[in-house]
């Protein structure tokens, strides 16, 4: 692959071509005259993207569209660039997506690829690495959960695993969340009793723990099974694992009944129990496909300007579980070219099973199912018209129909909230981000605050953010609240006047919403006046008396101090809303209070590492009793030098 040169400025005499579906720009003179800087951006843009395809090459590759500060605004992919780009200046319509695209953009990057499908899995990562505005985008990356069996253990560690499999032994998954796995590891280990501890504990046991006691393990730490009979266990696991898991039924009633056969009744009510787990394993899976070894079942559904899209998984003919997914995407999109971007960036980096069934056509599907085909073994995508695998998709289409509406009920019983909270609080418009601040320490120690976001679709969790107080959490008396909420705020709209001053990223709110009363609304608004801030409401909620949840008062700028109906639902929702902060900020509080805890007064000494410490620790049982120990004490210890011994010695003894 190579990269093509930045494109340069431009003529602006034609207009890309128009998106089927979308609405052209507007032609009369008012719409005309109120769009007038988008038509010359969009003329500024046509000459760009004019220049560059003086030089575009007629090969496959990959384009991105850039803004001014070289942010990403699309990532596009073409069997033949030049006549991809010349799309978006021959048309004397220009879609109101498009048109918005190419007047924001400055440069035109390429990347030439030797495949048209080599393209599409470039653009898959690009997409993913960058995330431009203007292209479908998936947001949750997080990698699946897996169960691992280990391999070259004696005996084989049965365990969760996420990332890459770089540890050898046997991979099943994947699951659709940590709760499925972790569920069916629960009952694994009831059917197989293998051993779910660490290495280091396995080796270190000298007498059976809890799990060997609620029939969990089978204790091979302490030799209560022999390597035989254990390999046999981890063989019927992976059996089970891997879709065999009537065979491993039947041998397992087979050895119930010759137990009791020979009157051996606690092996028989022992082999019972774990045939009993394994149809609790089984019995989380509501969907059992006859015909479906290794697939992955994909429905998509659209209304209401969204799109959800339902993934089941299935891996050796059982049901690994179920997510649901809404990528963000233009409300004119259809459902072909939503679920196209969709799959590119879900299975990018992902391995990818021999099957994918679909609901509905994607847009180059061929060419999808040939790029996945390029890494691992052959990969077919189909859409069933009939039979079992069409009911398994129908059930699967069902499945995204009840979780988009379920989310467009939510989302519009939030909005509506939304909307009766701008009128409560006199706002010129209903927020679209609202952000709510608390902080959360002990008479100022281990000093935290957190902010979270709320929006039409309801909490923003991925915008939340922590704040280690660095400075109002020192005060003398006990923590400075008001000296918290300043350097807070000052540390955010600081950060967000530098790397978003024109506000068009979307991070900026439109509601602050402080847990406090008058006072710390005078801190927020003094914070906001000196860095010329003006525009964001403010407003702080301050608990009732004794606590009383239901009788809170709410300070405005300008505004007497005021309280809500006790039934109003306004209430609730700012009640929600301070909640929400008010557990956010205690959890990273606890968090960081834990981590205080663990650690040890050794953690201090310049040249005392974790072995070293270890071997203190171990040597005189803690932390206190190595500060009281003598010189001559620490040398004798394994693995301390005399000028190490000289270290401990003289950091707890600084005055000696």
């Amino acid at each position: 692959m190579k990269k093509g040169k930045p494109a340069a400025p431009l003529d602006p005499r034609r207009a890309p071509g128009r998106i089927a579906g979308e609405r052209p720009l507007p032609e009369t003179a008012a719409e005309g005259a109120a769009t007038e800087p988008l038509r010359r951006g969009v003329v500024r843009g046509i000459a760009l993207i004019r220049a560059a395809l003086e030089t575009m090459p007629r090969t496959p590759g990959v384009y991105r569209m850039l803004d001014a500060k070289g942010g990403a605004l699309y990532v596009g992919k073409a069997r033949n660039l030049k006549s991809r780009l010349q799309n978006y200046t021959r048309s004397a319509a220009l879609s109101n997506r498009l048109a918005r695209m190419v007047a924001e953009t400055r440069f035109l990057e390429t990347v030439v690829t030797a495949t048209e499908a080599e393209a599409l899995l470039l653009e898959c990562n690009m997409i993913k690495r960058l995330m431009p505005r203007f292209n479908v985008l998936l947001r949750d990356d997080k990698s699946f959960p897996l169960i691992h069996i280990g391999g070259e253990q004696a005996f084989a560690q049965l365990k969760k695993h996420r990332g890459a499999k770089s540890e050898s032994g046997a991979y099943f998954g994947p699951f659709a969340s940590a709760g499925a796995v972790n569920r069916t590891l629960v009952t694994l280990q009831k059917a197989f009793l293998l051993r779910s501890c660490s290495d280091s504990v396995f080796a270190n046991r000298t007498r059976p723990c809890l799990l060997y006691q609620i029939k969990r393990c089978c204790a091979p730490c302490v030799g209560r099974i022999d390597r035989e009979d254990y390999a046999r266990l981890v063989a019927e696991a992976r059996a089970f694992l891997s879709g065999k898991s009537g065979e491993v039924r039947e041998r397992l009633v087979a050895e119930m009944e010759k137990a009791a056969a020979l009157l051996d009744f606690e092996t028989a009510a022992l082999i019972r129990d774990r045939i009993r787990a394994l149809s609790l394993v089984e019995g989380h899976r509501d969907i059992h496909p006859a015909l479906i070894e290794d697939a992955d079942v994909i429905a998509a559904e659209q209304a209401g300007g969204q799109t959800c899209i339902e993934v089941f998984f299935f891996r050796g003919g059982q049901n690994w579980g179920n997510r649901a997914y809404f990528p963000s995407h233009d409300r004119q999109l259809g459902v072909e070219e939503v679920l196209a971007s969709f799959l590119g960036q879900f299975y990018e980096g992902r391995e990818k099973p021999p099957l994918i069934l679909l609901s509905h056509p994607a847009r180059e599907q061929a060419l999808i199912e040939e790029a996945f085909s390029l890494k691992g073994g052959k990969v077919e995508i189909l859409l069933p018209r009939r039979g079992e695998k069409k009911k398994l998709v129908d059930r699967v289409l069902f499945s995204a129909k009840e979780e988009l509406a379920r989310r467009l009920a939510e989302s519009g019983s939030q909005r509506r909230l939304i909307e009766a909270l701008a009128a409560a609080f006199s706002l010129e418009s209903p927020p679209e981000r609202i952000e709510v601040y608390d902080n959360s320490h002990i008479h100022g120690k281990d000093a935290v605050a957190g902010m979270i976001v709320a929006g039409p679709e309801g909490f923003v969790k991925k915008a939340y953010r922590k704040f280690t107080i660095r400075r109002g959490g020192q005060a003398e008396a006990g923590g400075d609240d008001y000296a918290m909420l300043r350097e807070v705020l000052e540390r955010r709209f600081a950060r967000a006047l530098k790397e978003d001053p024109d506000r068009s990223r979307g991070a900026w709110p439109d509601l602050v919403l402080i847990d406090g009363g008058e006072g710390q609304l005078h801190v927020a608004e003094n914070v906001l006046a000196e860095l010329g801030i003006g525009d964001i409401a403010l407003a702080a909620i301050a608990k009732g008396p004794e606590r009383d949840a239901g009788r809170e008062r709410f300070f405005l700028p300008g505004r007497a101090p005021f309280r809500l109906e006790p039934r109003d639902p306004v209430l609730y929702f700012l009640q929600r809303l301070r909640d929400e902060a008010h557990r956010f900020a205690i959890g990273t509080h606890r968090a960081r209070r834990t981590k205080a805890l663990a650690r040890s007064s050794l953690d201090e000494i310049a040249g005392v590492g974790g072995k070293r410490k270890q071997a203190l620790l171990r040597h005189f049982g803690s932390a206190p009793a190595v500060a009281r120990a003598g010189l001559s004490e620490l040398e004798r210890v394994e693995g301390i030098s005399k000028t190490v011994a000289k270290k401990v010695y003289d950091h707890f003894r600084p005055d000696a």
